[in-house]
């Protein structure tokens, strides 16, 4: 099969279309034959081996797995013998994981990792929606709790988890702000925002108004000055960003300073964790065919132009999800 592969850390450069054999199918796995594949933040960290923690994940010399791409849609090619939930030709979106690799014709899955795709989307846009999808949906709904009226702030509004978090938040009711550069205003406001706020033209840290939640996708304020703009009995939840960080990246700021300023504090400081995907994946299945959520997919790209697609995410400033068709 057709796979875009990696053999050391690097940028872009690093990666190259080649012909590889197809993944082993275990007893307890989905063979799936990829249509579209969406770029998410860790196969940044995968490419470059960077920020440095993250090596033991990913291996420490080389890369362990030499695919990136963890979100896909396709169709079932094969099962397990074990597997029970689906069947061949179905038709699937989801989280393959890490290290299974989606920038390729093939790849291999958990049932778990896996839900029937909606039907009203296309292979691209389901690509789009697992890892951002679920990020937001855990955030606001699984940690923060929103309910209706609470007001919310999201940065980051017009990229990959920010389009969701957008909508699922309007979703359940919520006054939303979203944060996003001048060129995105209109499409965060189509999505559903109340406010929108220009983060080139004002400083949302430095306004007078409080938040019952924050979801912060950028980590480009401090902390401290973050939980200024949260309400005494809200919540501050620090998500990616500091791609520029060598050695911890935003790890440092979300799994060490977070919870130490949570014990000096009067807000509350979580993080996100993606656990039960299938669970979640059928859950945002049904805000899809609902019409209240809808995938924004800024751009798409061959097969072959992976290393481009990964280039352009790298750069930041992305609008909506960036996917790859196969």
């Amino acid at each position: 099969m057709k796979a875009v592969v990696q053999d050391t850390y690097g940028g872009p450069e690093v990666l190259r279309l080649d012909e590889v054999d197809r993944p082993a199918l275990g007893d307890d796995a989905v063979l799936v034959r990829v249509h579209a594949a969406a770029v998410n933040p860790p196969d940044i960290v995968g490419m470059r081996g960077a920020p440095y923690i993250v090596r033991p994940v990913f291996g420490l010399r080389r890369p362990r797995s030499r695919v990136r791409g963890a979100d896909l849609a396709g169709v079932v090619e094969a099962v397990g013998r074990d597997v029970r939930d689906f069947r061949v030709g179905d038709e699937v979106f989801g989280d393959v994981g890490l290290q299974s690799g989606a920038f390729a014709e093939y790849a291999t899955a958990r049932p778990g990792q896996l839900a029937v795709k909606p039907a009203g989307l296309t292979f691209v846009e389901a690509a789009a929606v697992p890892m951002s999808g679920l990020t937001a949906l855990r955030a606001l709904r699984d940690v923060a709790g929103v309910r209706p009226g609470q007001r919310v702030l999201i940065t980051g509004a017009g990229g990959g988890i920010g389009t969701f978090a957008v909508q699922i938040a309007r979703a359940m009711g919520a006054e939303v702000t979203g944060v996003c550069s001048t060129d995105k205003l209109d499409l965060v406001r189509s999505l559903g925002a109340d406010h929108v706020i220009d983060y080139t033209r004002r400083d949302f840290a430095e306004g007078p108004e409080r938040y019952d939640v924050v979801l912060d996708n950028v980590l480009r304020h401090s902390l401290s000055q973050l939980v200024r703009v949260v309400s005494k009995d809200g919540m501050l939840i620090p998500n990616g960003g500091q791609f520029w960080k060598r050695w911890l990246g935003a790890v440092g700021v979300i799994l060490v300073k977070a919870p130490l300023l949570s014990l000096v504090v009067p807000q509350r400081i979580r993080h996100v964790t993606l656990s039960d995907k299938r669970e979640g994946l059928l859950d945002l299945a049904q805000l899809l065919e609902s019409g209240r959520v809808r995938p924004v997919v800024g751009r798409t790209y061959a097969l072959r132009e992976t290393p481009q697609a990964l280039a352009d995410f790298a750069r930041g400033h992305a609008r909506g999800k960036l996917v790859v068709v196969v």
